[in-house]
């Protein structure tokens, strides 16, 4: 190492340690493995240095996202709601009239005025939030 070493990039003191290490490991010759072998994966100490300096692959700046494409089994299509099914024809509807509760078309097409929660949750995409807000002219599908 020169006196000057110092002021040289890291970039070419890197390649000249690279050449100077190809130039070992041309000029070694050949041995058998012996019991200090690492299994045959490095050849002498040099190849071991030079894999270990090896440049790791780049990682990815923070914040970036990377996209994959989903597949049938992730979680991305699972996210996705399937989409409401039509009314069949054995299917039974009640249209909203004037003056009509959930609770009293529970009890009126159900025969049960505990029902209307259940009679809500198939219908919250009709009615919305609030099952106190029913619409005359809404159409309710009706639990078999």
């Amino acid at each position: 190492m020169g006196i000057f070493d110092f002021l040289k990039s890291d970039k070419k003191r890197q390649e000249e340690a690279a050449e100077k290490a190809k130039g070992q490991v041309e000029q070694a010759p050949a041995r058998a493995a012996g019991p200090n072998d690492m299994g045959g994966k490095y050849t002498d100490a040099t190849s071991a240095t030079r894999a270990a300096a090896a440049p790791a692959p780049p990682k990815p700046a923070p914040g970036h996202v990377q996209h994959k494409t989903p597949t049938p089994a992730s979680a991305a299509h699972k996210a996705v709601p399937a989409a409401p099914k039509p009314p069949s024809e054995a299917q039974r509807t009640y249209i909203v009239r004037t003056g009509d509760s959930l609770s009293a078309i529970a009890r009126r097409e159900l025969g049960n005025e505990g029902r209307w929660r259940e009679l809500y949750a198939m219908n919250k995409s009709v009615v919305g939030p609030n099952p106190d807000l029913i619409r005359p002219g809404m159409v309710l599908m009706l639990p078999s």
